[in-house]
């Protein structure tokens, strides 16, 4: 499909530099095919039916954002993908003035050697130590990695570090937030489980891909980074027999989404799953695992409009779109959010 299908005007001043003040009062947009309703975050249950399984992706973010020089040259560094052992992809900036063996030293105490460079800037890193004291050390010397759109209007403060922070986040590894979690409460959670709906926890440590523009004209010549994802056996064994009851599963954002899309098999079965994911969803897919999506509002152009699109019918979700903007829904990480039903369930 032509990318310039998912393009839309926003308004600047409709996208959010900051959350609203009680993360569940947050605008809701709840789109059941050409159907809209206005509500509030806090309403969600009024949605929910005892038996649902709704899936968080219990992912935290690490201050992924470095600043370094390499001898004199500053350079930029935010980490996308953990490798392992201190290793990681990174997209650095600018990267043309980094080769192989270079050495960018961020601290005292914390330096990376560039292993090799990729495309789009991406590049290889071998930092000086690994684990917790890697992670010990990015604290540090990192700041927490806000999304450009907000970043380059404000500095990151002390408030984004609880703000940019699901409430039931509990493994780090994310370079980006799963945003449509960052509008749960203790309070929500409690009315949810109060009404008989399960939770079921996945991870999927989202990486800095989630804000590169698509840049080809097609959608088929657009390639998504990889990203790390595990669903064990008791989210399996929930997300399964919810299934087998006939009641429904609720993504908790895209990234949730995507990882249990990843983890079907042809007919809707979820298996524990422990792999990198670059699962990339246009309009045609077929969904296999999931009945709602919660999600925020996203970028014009951008992979994740391309995927409620897909998933909640894309003529639906151009006018929920340009109804929201007309409202003037709040958009992106720190933005309203909105519920989906899948178009093709309805």
């Amino acid at each position: 499909m032509k990318v310039d299908l998912f393009d839309f005007e926003l308004p600047k001043e409709l996208i959010a530099l900051r959350p609203v003040a009680a993360r569940d009062g947050a605008r809701f947009l709840v789109v059941r095919g050409a159907e809209r309703q206005d509500r509030r975050v806090g309403d969600l249950p009024d949605y929910l039916e005892s038996g649902d399984v709704l899936v968080f992706n219990d992912t935290k973010v690490i201050p992924a954002r470095l600043t370094g020089k390499r001898r004199a040259a500053k350079i930029e560094v935010t980490l996308h993908m953990n490798e392992g052992d201190g290793k990681w992809r990174a997209f650095a900036r600018p990267a043309k003035k980094l080769k192989p063996e270079d050495v960018i030293v961020f601290s005292d105490g914390l330096a990376a050697t560039v292993l090799d460079k990729g495309d789009a800037g991406e590049v290889s890193l071998q930092f000086n130590c690994a684990g917790d004291a890697l992670g010990r050390a990015l604290k540090q010397a990192g700041v927490m990695p806000l999304p450009p759109y907000i970043a380059s209007q404000r500095p990151v403060d002390e408030r984004d570090l609880t703000d940019y922070q699901t409430v039931y986040g509990r493994k780090e590894g994310a370079v980006a937030a799963p945003t449509a979690g960052l509008h749960f409460t203790d309070r929500l959670l409690k009315a949810i489980a109060e009404k008989g709906v399960r939770a079921a926890h996945v991870t999927l440590h989202v990486g800095a891909g989630t804000f590169l523009p698509v840049k080809a004209e097609d959608t088929r010549d657009h390639k998504m980074h990889a990203e790390w994802g595990e669903l064990n056996a008791e989210a399996a064994d929930i997300i399964n027999g919810a299934r087998k009851a006939g009641k429904r599963v609720i993504a908790v954002g895209t990234t949730s989404l995507r990882l249990l899309e990843s983890a079907a098999d042809e007919q809707g079965t979820v298996r524990p799953f422990a792999d990198t994911t670059d699962i990339f969803i246009t309009p045609g897919y077929k969904f296999r695992a999931v009945d709602m999506l919660m999600t925020n509002f996203h970028l014009p152009k951008s992979t994740l409009f391309m995927l409620v699109s897909a998933f909640a019918g894309h003529e639906n979700m151009k006018a929920a779109y340009g109804h929201a903007i007309e409202q003037g829904y709040r958009f992106y990480s720190y933005g309203d959010s909105s519920l989906l039903f899948r178009e093709d369930s309805l």
